[in-house]
């Protein structure tokens, strides 16, 4: 998915100006990085707002339109208003195509209402983790991480070293520790009486 980001520089800063700013709509920012400095910029609030909705646009490549120059970024910091839906402030990293980058990229659960766990034994299914640390080159960057449920039983976890990576993907985790992404809760009382291997309660 190729999602791109208009984006204006922005040559007066202060916080009066950022006040004015987002009064008139516009939302300041700052993209850095790379061998170019750091340049303050201006987006458009209504057009940033509905792009932060969406889940890839958090762990993506983006391309950021800046007058009209292209770049590719990753969004890197949003300051957000504590209970208006008003974006205060946007950092964009550029991104180099030949040097790691570290994402925290949303994991996606499949097949947790067929895990043997949850069809036998009446377990419920924990989700430890809701997203990943990534290393990899910008062009390797998946949008997402699929977890499949579909093996396990209640008790048991889904452990870092278990995921399924793309070529040229690993997860950065602190140390060596292998965190679990997922478990299956057993019920209190042991298994659920009547549980049988469709799912359905016995007759």
């Amino acid at each position: 998915m190729n999602i791109e980001v208009i984006a204006t520089k922005r040559d007066v800063r202060g916080k009066g100006a950022s006040r004015r700013l987002r009064h008139a709509g516009r939302v300041p920012g700052v993209v850095y990085g790379g061998e170019a400095p750091a340049a303050a910029i201006e987006i458009n609030h209504k057009d940033l707002y509905y792009g932060l909705k969406q889940e890839a646009f958090h762990a993506s490549i983006l391309t950021l339109n800046l007058d009209g120059k292209k770049e590719p970024v990753l969004l890197r910091d949003v300051q957000v208003h504590p209970f208006k839906p008003l974006v205060l402030h946007v950092d964009f990293q550029r991104v180099a195509t030949d040097h790691k980058i570290h994402v925290k990229v949303p994991l996606h659960f499949v097949n947790g209402d067929i895990a043997p766990g949850v069809k036998l034994t009446g377990g419920t299914v924990s989700h430890i983790m809701t997203d990943v640390d990534l290393a990899c080159l910008p062009k390797d960057l998946p949008e997402f991480i699929e977890v499949d449920l579909a093996n396990l039983e209640a008790g048991h976890s889904i452990h870092l070293s278990e995921l399924k990576l793309p070529a040229g993907v690993e997860t950065v985790a602190k140390g060596a520790e292998n965190l679990a992404v997922a478990t299956i809760l057993a019920p209190r009382g042991g298994p659920v009486e009547g549980a049988t291997e469709g799912g359905e309660p016995a007759a």
